[in-house]
């Protein structure tokens, strides 16, 4: 059996932690210096994480590649699973025409794309990081983006940055829940400190959003309207976690930035939408982020992610000229509600929830699962790989994709064509994001990422101020804020003891910290490069986050720090 150590190049564990960190800076070498296709990137950085697990670490080479393939099958399986039928339901209401009339419902909330971004991206967003998450708010309000008129890159790094502050309490509170159990720290304690910790990155989210589709002047012209958004979820959020529900905590957020941004337009609205509508519009090149005023427009969404705008012979394509009526208004949105009442269901109605649970398999790792221990000693539970078939957040976008085929007369033989094509032009996006879940797993069961997490746990006292960094390590890694609570959440708390900080506060540290590394995820950035037509420059995406990323991850490593002394008094 194969058991890790924490310092095993030279006993050091500064040294070790440097060593570790090779498939991570090959990674983003490769990505943000190189330039690099992110598939190439993600296997070079996968063969180097195998060089550093066997050489390293003295990991066997079989258990290396076996780790390296139950991860690549995590990757598939959900994730690529939830890219596809995200873009397949999109796909459905392109070829309907559907997608056009989505287009003129936004702008009877707003004509303004820059409040439109905070609606789709940031409130629309953190509802479906509430009931979905694992890449499926990014995916889908990406084109939504799109639809509205923002050039491809834009779209990706707008909703990457938003895809922030929800994702601590997502998919019902799962990160949350998940570090509960493992530190045997009641969740909703958990829950209460995170919800004094993301309140803040949801205060600003809203303006770096409006920044990033109209620069300093959308700031200037509709920060009221941002300010409103970002403090009703943000009080929301505070109220729910520690007063109500962590697990409905984004869902009573969304909607309540949603309704209160809904109502300020009908006191305020700001000044600038046409010159903003019509620079964007401008971007006349899908190759570049913004392209020059004056130039041709930019293709519209269908094209740029490739898909044939022409109306499906079940279906016609309705001029977007037309004044929408009621009824397709209703039906424009009506995949966004099904989405939502699918979900609801799913995960809200307790014996939905627990039949859908039950039917997840439990599959140990061939010749992995029993052979690879933790640092601690203990059987691995990571090498046992759960297929949850039916409770996936895919197969509940395929069932909603299902019921919206039928609403919208779709033939049988189009629905499954567009499956078919999509799943063709997802071909680089799938092995990018296996290549990156393989490198994950073999990072953490060989050690890698746990030398990296002691070796930062060792700075004592300043470990308040680092503690935040564990979670956006290890969700950057993983894509997941769950998995960066399964790997660091006892780890926080350990070292909290040694430290004398508050285990809670640490803890609760790594979730909000985790919120900030998904936005610069290598799993995350080909969901979103892929959702807008820009498979192969997740660079270029990594460039446009990444420095928003460390920007927040600075004011909240600030917080957490301030939390452990002068402003104790802001925790429970």
């Amino acid at each position: 059996m194969y058991q890790p150590h924490l310092a095993p190049v030279a006993g050091s564990l500064a040294l070790s932690a440097l060593v570790a960190a090779l498939p991570l800076l090959t990674l983003f070498a490769l990505l943000g210096g190189a330039r690099l296709r992110a598939h190439w990137a993600g296997l070079a950085s996968l063969a180097v994480a195998v060089v550093v697990a066997v050489a390293g670490y003295r990991m066997p080479a079989r258990l290396a590649l076996l780790s390296a393939g139950e991860g690549a099958a995590f990757g598939l399986f959900p994730i690529v699973w939830i890219l596809v039928t995200a873009i397949w339901l999109y796909q459905l209401t392109v070829v309907t025409g559907r997608f056009e009339d989505l287009r003129q419902a936004f702008h009877l909330i707003s004509d303004d794309p820059r409040v439109q971004a905070m609606i789709i991206a940031f409130c629309f967003g953190g509802l479906l990081e509430a009931l979905a998450g694992f890449g499926a708010p990014v995916a889908i309000t990406g084109v939504m983006l799109m639809a509205v008129g923002l050039p491809p890159l834009r779209a990706a790094v707008t909703v990457l940055v938003a895809n922030t502050a929800p994702v601590a309490f997502g998919a019902i509170g799962i990160p949350i829940i998940t570090a509960g159990g493992l530190t045997k720290i009641p969740y909703t304690e958990i829950g209460a400190y995170v919800g004094r910790q993301t309140p803040l990155l949801a205060l600003l989210v809203p303006l770096l959003l409006v920044a990033l589709v109209d620069g300093r002047r959308g700031v200037r012209q509709t920060w009221p309207v941002a300010l409103v958004c970002g403090a009703v979820f943000a009080l929301a959020q505070f109220a729910s976690s520690n007063f109500l529900s962590v697990e409905l905590t984004d869902i009573i957020a969304s909607l309540a930035a949603l309704a209160a941004v809904v109502v300020f337009l009908r006191l305020w609205q700001p000044r600038g939408g046409e010159q903003a509508r019509a620079e964007l519009s401008a971007a006349h090149d899908p190759q570049a982020p913004d392209g020059p005023a004056g130039s041709a427009p930019a293709p519209g969404p269908a094209a740029a992610v490739g898909i044939r705008t022409r109306p499906a012979a079940s279906g016609t394509t309705h001029a977007p000229q037309e004044a929408i009526t009621g009824p397709r208004l209703f039906m424009a949105f009506l995949p966004y509600l099904v989405v939502i009442a699918v979900f609801s269901v799913a995960n809200l109605v307790k014996p939905v929830q627990q039949a859908l649970a039950a039917t997840t398999a439990d599959i140990p790792w061939p010749g992995l699962d029993g052979q690879v221990l933790t640092v601690a000693g203990k059987v691995s539970s990571t090498t046992v790989y759960h297929l949850s078939w039916l409770s996936s957040p895919g197969t509940l976008l395929l069932l909603s994709g299902l019921l919206v085929t039928a609403a919208y007369r779709i033939s049988p033989a189009t629905a499954a064509r567009e499956f078919g094509a999509t799943l063709v032009r997802l071909r680089w996006a799938v092995l990018t994001i296996a290549a990156v879940l393989a490198l994950a797993y073999v990072m953490n069961l060989s050690g890698q990422t746990i030398t990296i997490g002691s070796w930062i746990a060792g700075t004592g006292a300043a470990f308040a101020f680092l503690s935040p960094v564990l979670g956006w390590l290890g969700t950057a890694v993983t894509g997941s804020d769950t998995s960066a609570n399964a790997l660091f959440a006892t780890l926080q708390q350990t070292a909290a003891a040694k430290a004398g900080l508050s285990p809670t506060l640490l803890v609760a540290a790594n979730t909000s910290g985790g919120v900030l590394g998904k936005m610069i995820s290598p799993q995350n950035l080909t969901i979103a490069a892929t959702a807008v037509g820009l498979a192969g420059r997740e660079s270029d995406l990594l460039r446009g986050a990444v420095r928003w990323s460390l920007g927040l991850l600075l004011a909240l490593c600030t917080l957490v720090y301030l939390q452990s002394g002068v402003l104790a008094g802001m925790l429970p």
